[in-house]
């Protein structure tokens, strides 16, 4: 069973940073990658930034410059460096965690953490 527990969400100011943290239940390198997501309401949930297991990025174009994404596969941990934070950046964030091989594919999923930026 793998559980994924973000933590790092709140009330920020336009213009201020968070850091969102995703720890997962065993190793993250089993993964072949992981990312975030978010949902604002009203809208679909879209990719933020997602990291593969041999550490490439990728990542939305409005968030580029702005975000980092790492991991540490001690801790078996993803991060989200939110910088310069924006009131369009309001939204539910997912952790999620994908498992794919020749015929199948798993994704993993947080249960989310709020982000909300004023203006």
């Amino acid at each position: 069973q793998v559980q994924l527990v973000e933590s790092g969400g709140g009330l920020v100011q336009a213009g201020g940073s968070l850091r969102l943290s995703c720890a997962a239940s065993g190793s993250i390198f089993r993964f072949n990658a992981m990312g975030w997501y978010r949902q604002a309401p009203g809208k679909q949930r879209e990719l933020v930034a997602g990291i593969t297991r041999g550490d490439s990025t990728n990542y939305a174009d409005s968030v580029k410059d702005r975000f980092t994404i790492s991991r540490d596969n001690a801790k078996n941990t993803v991060y989200l460096q939110m910088n310069s934070l924006k009131p369009e950046d309001t939204a539910v964030y997912y952790c999620n965690a994908r498992m794919s091989g020749m015929t199948i594919m798993n994704d993993y999923w947080g249960q989310g953490t709020q982000v909300t930026v004023s203006s």
